[in-house]
């Protein structure tokens, strides 16, 4: 299906001016929307690529650059500074100690980026929580968009992002991949619409909070589904980076796209 593609800016809940990328059908009717939220390295050709995909089948794909406000978050300068943090082992990440004594050898705008990721990401996700809320409500005003057929898929940070974004807003379906769970947990008897969890095999930062996550979706009667791929690591369908899986990929497209028109199309 063609499209064509544009890039917009509608304003946050404090009236900040943020930018978004998006992909609209070229059909004469109302379309079912799809929020699509970026990884850490924010609004950038992959994203853009992941929302061209959805509007050639039929959505309406707006995925917003949760980094406008910071002029800083290059994808560049987010890659460096990421570099360094990764240098800590895993197991010592969430170790004070350890996070001052690299903060205290980073530049400056270094230090702004490693601070926004990890001492300061709790702000910053529910800021960016605020942020997401005020693009549905973009979404939803688009005389493109059927408004009562809403979606959310996210990747990384995004797909963190979007379970805390089914608990915010009655989504008709969505779709995280390999995100953290929503916070608190208790949170999950908010979700209205059905979820899919799409998640890496080799990524337990992420899988080591699966069983209570699901534990709380039987306890609050979810429709929920999951796959786990295994063999895969974090980030496996970005095509590029070095821990892409064609297969995987490919495969967990094929299930979000069905799961998508199943959930948001009344004649998919």
């Amino acid at each position: 299906m063609d499209f064509f593609n544009e890039t917009i800016t509608f304003e946050c809940f404090d009236g900040a001016d943020m930018t978004a990328y998006v992909a609209t059908p070229k059909t004469k009717n109302r379309n079912p929307a799809i929020i699509i939220v970026h990884e850490a390295w924010g609004l950038n050709q992959q994203i853009k690529g992941v929302a061209e995909r959805y509007a050639q089948q039929g959505f309406v794909a707006v995925a917003p650059h949760l980094f406008s406000r910071q002029k800083d978050l290059t994808e560049l300068a987010i890659e460096k500074a990421m570099a360094q943090m990764w240098h800590i082992p895993p197991e010592k990440r969430n170790d004070p100690g350890e996070v001052q004594k690299l903060m205290a050898s980073l530049s400056e705008n270094d230090r702004k980026i490693v601070n926004f990721f990890f001492t300061g990401r709790e702000a910053a996700e529910k800021a960016m929580s605020k942020d997401l809320l005020s693009c549905v409500a973009f979404a939803k005003s688009m005389e493109s968009v059927d408004a009562e057929n809403l979606g959310i898929t996210g990747f990384c940070l995004g797909g963190g992002l979007t379970y805390q974004l089914a608990t915010e807003y009655p989504f008709k379906a969505a779709v995280p991949f390999y995100g953290a769970n929503p916070k608190p947990l208790e949170a999950v008897a908010k979700i209205s619409g059905p979820v899919f969890g799409i998640y890496a095999g080799e990524d337990s930062r992420i899988t080591s909070g699966v069983t209570a996550l699901v534990e709380s979706m039987i306890a609050h009667k979810k429709t929920f589904q999951m796959k786990i791929y295994q063999g895969v690591q974090h980030a496996f369908f970005n095509e590029t980076r070095p821990v892409y899986n064609k297969a995987a990929a490919e495969d967990a497209w094929t299930m979000a796209l069905a799961f998508f028109n199943k959930f948001l199309k009344a004649n998919p």
